[in-house]
């Protein structure tokens, strides 16, 4: 498929078949993630892939401050995926300065670029997607016992779609353009 096509059919998937999903599939979405662009190439994002749905359910109790939606799409997902990123490389100098004025910000950035490009890729693998942020990124640290130097960016559900969500109305370039 075409980039452009897979970019405009991708949806969020928040209810998943049973089945598990082959190590070498995550892996190939893994591999082709790494190629997404990050701050001078640091390269700080991790996935953390948790297919044990004891960890899952206990993530979905205390984790996701209670939000309900988050919860449920939790309860079909073959797995989670936790996007980690290293702390304190992206938007940083070697002596530890900032590089611009938005000092720290390019970890978030880095992260949502990583996230997108394995969204996508996962996509073109016939594997069904949700990004999630709202959760408790303290708790999913403790739960998972993540290194100190981890950031918990994002949460991503992963499975085999059990829908086919119709796409949401878009603006197009019309709304979202200006040219000076």
């Amino acid at each position: 498929m075409e980039t452009l096509e897979r970019i405009k059919q991708r949806r969020s998937i928040r209810k998943f078949k049973p089945e598990q999903i082959p190590h070498e599939i995550v892996e190939q979405i893994v591999d082709a993630a790494a190629y997404a662009p990050s701050w001078k190439n640091t390269q700080t994002t991790r996935y953390l892939i948790v297919e044990d749905k004891a960890l899952i359910e206990k993530i979905s109790a205390q984790g996701m401050m209670d939000f309900s939606f988050n919860q449920k799409t939790l309860e079909s997902a073959a797995a989670l995926v936790v996007v980690c990123s290293i702390a304190s490389r992206s938007g940083y100098e070697r002596d530890g300065s900032y590089s611009t004025s938005k000092k720290d910000k390019w970890e978030m950035f880095d992260a949502g670029i990583a996230s997108q490009t394995f969204m996508l890729a996962a996509s073109e693998l016939g594997i069904g997607t949700v990004l999630m942020g709202i959760f408790d990124e303290k708790e999913i640290h403790r739960i998972l016992a993540l290194e100190e130097t981890y950031h918990v960016s994002a949460l991503i559900a992963i499975g085999y779609p059990d829908e086919q969500p119709q796409p949401p109305k878009r603006k197009g370039a019309a709304e979202l353009v200006q040219y000076r």
